[in-house]
């Protein structure tokens, strides 16, 4: 076995170390905050050995981690699965000690287990986040990656082979294609140019296919034409070479909180929840926007002072710039910006269609000539973008939703992309973190609608965070 294929068993074992090291760490500097270095201590006239508690605590933390699946190397690199398995191994533990204490009458002191908790899970996730960082540095580099044998009909290995090419930090390295029942096969699958090793629809010749691509991993999708009884056979021949199954069914852009399994007959339904944006969860999404658009205001009211001093005296003309947008519902709204462009930047559009760097309806040009020498900087940094808060506590915007788009970009749009008028546009979104201008106008559609189908409160907050990330290194703002 090469160096890069041992890949899981190093992650897991610095994993390991890692966590071990987090633990004891916890476990010790509460010990130590909470009661200095004696190791016996009397609470409620009770005699407890605390070095000995610490020590147990330690173990059993490191084995709950452990026993959560948190250092599978599925889990590692890409997505929050790794994180929860953490919080929920950590909380578990601690839960139980305090039901224990309870049950049991032990007075276990309070400061020690409020110290060594939260201490230990933020240790434990940096060290995680640290160790993904680097795994996922060497995924982009090709390297620490699961090699994938894609089952399925042309289109859908197609589909998949890009969509993995997009998520290299999932660790999927797509090798070769094999497409059972395909007639007339060509030797490469044309869109991906993966190499197609058969059709033969038995699980002796995929086996064989597995073994001359060096695959470690089957992904099956949509299209495959196999008997369900030669798919059970094909999983166990993989089970005994400790070969991964995948199933990719054709859901794309669905996140995971709306997938649901049930097992009938041996049989594994797979049920989408329809998403909603309404009652609670539209108030408490307005609720979160005024709360925090009214802080950011606030925060932000001194360096809005500052730039519109700069703009007034770099050029003549207004402050703010006005456009038209369009919002929820296909509703035109005013959005306000701070204006970094010559008064007549409109008039002027005209005259640049030939130069558009854009891809659809979307113009973009990186090195604008209507951009005034104070709005390059506010461009790059999205200081330009400030005044929209304002728009977030008036209700026409929110601090999180798609591309608020032009109506001229709306009119051009093809009915599905009209679900991204299902929500309210937002000051930053999927679109904003994930490249911004970079996109083509596929990604920012496919990003808009995942966002449409897929909101939550909890993945507005993640946006949000990773919005100041990508507001420093200002990639695709221009």
């Amino acid at each position: 076995m090469s160096d890069d294929a041992n890949w899981r068993g190093r992650s897991s074992r610095l994993l390991g170390i890692v966590d071990a090291f987090v633990v004891t760490w916890a476990v010790v500097g509460a010990f130590i905050i909470r009661f200095g270095l004696e190791p016996n201590f009397v609470v409620a006239g009770q005699e407890l050995a605390y070095v000995w508690l610490s020590l147990a605590l330690a173990i059993t933390w490191w084995i709950m981690l452990g026993a959560w699946n948190s250092r599978q190397p599925r889990v590692l690199g890409s997505g929050a699965d790794e994180y929860k398995r953490v919080a929920a191994a950590s909380l578990w533990l601690f839960g139980s000690v305090a039901i224990i204490s309870y049950v049991f009458r032990f007075e276990t002191a309070r400061g020690y287990v409020g110290l060594a908790l939260p201490v230990g899970l933020v240790g434990l996730l940096l060290g995680r986040w640290l160790i993904r960082q680097h795994l996922n540095v060497k995924r982009r580099q090709g390297q620490n990656m699961s090699r994938l044998l894609l089952l399925g009909g042309p289109g859908a290995v197609s589909h998949l082979a890009a969509s993995l090419h997009r998520a290299k930090n999932a660790g999927y390295l797509p090798v070769a294609a094999y497409m059972p029942g395909i007639e007339n096969a060509a030797e490469f699958e044309p869109d991906s140019g993966l190499k197609i090793l058969g059709t033969k629809p038995d699980a002796a010749s995929i086996v064989t296919a597995i073994d001359a691509c060096g695959a470690d991993a089957v992904a099956v999708s949509a299209g495959v034409q196999l008997h369900p009884q030669t798919l059970r056979h094909l999983g166990w021949e993989l089970a005994s070479r400790n070969v991964g199954l995948i199933m990719a069914p054709a859901l794309t852009d669905i996140a995971g909180p709306r997938i649901h399994t049930q097992q009938v007959s041996g049989l594994p339904l797979i049920h989408v929840t329809t998403p909603t944006l309404e009652g609670g969860q539209r108030v408490a999404k307005r609720l979160f926007d005024i709360i925090v658009s009214a802080g950011l205001i606030v925060l932000a009211a001194p360096i809005m002072l500052v730039v519109a001093i700069l703009i007034r005296i770099d050029s003549q003309g207004p402050i703010l710039f006005r456009q038209e947008r369009v919002g929820i519902e296909g509703e035109h709204f005013r959005m306000l910006k701070f204006r970094s462009m010559v008064v007549d930047a409109e008039a002027r559009l005209a005259a640049l269609a030939t130069a558009n760097e854009g891809s659809g309806p979307l113009f973009k040009l990186k090195n604008d000539p209507r951009v005034t020498r104070i709005g390059a900087p506010l461009r790059r940094f999205s200081i330009d973008e400030l005044p929209q808060l304002f728009n977030v506590f008036a209700g026409t915007m929110s601090l999180v939703g798609p591309r608020p788009p032009l109506p001229r970009e709306v009119e051009a749009y093809e009915s599905d992309v009209r679900r991204r008028l299902l929500v309210k546009p937002g000051v930053t979104g999927l679109w904003q973190v994930s490249g911004r201008s970079n996109l083509s106008w596929q990604d920012s559609v496919r990003l808009d609608l995942y966002y449409v189908e897929n909101w939550s409160l909890a993945g507005d907050l993640v946006i949000i965070l990773r919005t100041a990330r990508a507001v420093f290194h200002s990639t695709g703002a221009y």
